[in-house]
């Protein structure tokens, strides 16, 4: 399916019974995440609520009226001297991967994220396997920055961190 075909779109709260499911799958059943525990729909709402109030975007991609996949960005680290940085994470329905999805939510939340103040993004990908992840973020012009082997611990293996960044705007 072409990335053009999903409608992104700011998420609202009527999306958060769909987003914690697709969640929910991603912490049960895969490593992009390192949550052992899928957090409820209440929990999910107040970390979007914490997004907003940082003024970073919340999104979703619709297929037909179907929330099929959603992406956010928050504050990469708490520190101050953090807060030009942020990180993107992206969560697509098992049932709509590698259609485009992803393209469309990362396209936009670029774009939304070089209309603020915001300088880098940094990709904190769970597990070094996860190539999808990792090209779908090259492809919009991250670069590898490094790997953290074995900080996690999850389905009874240890799993890599992938970093990957880009710059917002060019720095000067």
């Amino acid at each position: 399916m072409p990335p053009n075909s999903y409608k992104v779109r700011t998420a609202t709260a009527g999306d958060f019974t769909a987003i914690t499911a697709i969640y929910a799958h991603h912490v049960l059943h895969g490593t992009a995440t390192f949550e052992i525990d899928p957090p409820s729909r209440e929990t999910m709402l107040e970390r979007r609520a914490a997004i907003l109030a940082l003024g970073l975007p919340f999104l979703v991609a619709e297929l037909e009226g179907r929330v099929v996949g959603y992406a956010y960005t928050s504050a990469y680290r708490v520190r101050p001297a953090y807060r030009f940085t942020i990180e993107d994470s992206i969560y697509i329905d098992p049932d709509f991967t590698g259609q485009g999805c992803g393209r469309a939510l990362l396209r936009t939340l670029i774009d939304q994220c070089q209309r603020g103040p915001w300088q880098q993004m940094v990709a904190v990908i769970g597990d070094s396997a996860n190539e999808a992840s990792v090209r779908l973020h090259r492809h919009f012009g991250f670069e590898h920055v490094g790997t953290l082997r074995a900080v996690g611990y999850k389905f009874e293996k240890w799993v890599d961190t992938v970093l990957m960044q880009k710059a917002l705007r060019v720095l000067g």
